[in-house]
């Protein structure tokens, strides 16, 4: 069975359901807590690579290490953007699944389909 990847934050309903839905089809995924385990900047920008996305997109806006970080800054770049989202994981939007080479964003959870 090919392996399946979560990064996962337990206290994240959205997280908590995604994780449920991957289970739901009988598989056990590993499960990143990256809040525990940050991605390392070249793990991430591999992700950021499957996800089609650009830095900025991944980010969560809301937290408060946006706003003290100075992430709203539009001349900042993606490797800046980077960093500060490996050493504030709380920052990475949630969850992110990988399987064979492709990954999603578990919002709303049902987007893990794609590729399950």
């Amino acid at each position: 069975m090919p392996k399946v990847t979560i990064y996962h934050n337990p206290r994240c309903s959205k997280s908590r359901q995604t994780l449920e839905l991957i289970r739901g089809k009988g598989i056990e995924p590993e499960v990143i807590e990256y809040l525990k385990t940050p991605p390392s900047a070249i793990e991430l920008k591999r992700i950021l690579t499957l996800l089609d996305l650009k830095p900025r997109d991944l980010l969560r806006k809301n937290e408060p290490e946006y706003r003290t970080a100075g992430l709203d800054a539009d001349d900042l770049s993606d490797n800046a953007i980077v960093e500060a989202m490996v050493s504030h994981p709380r920052l990475i939007e949630r969850p992110i699944v990988l399987k064979d080479g492709k990954a999603v964003v578990g919002r709303p959870p049902e987007n893990v389909k794609k590729i399950l």
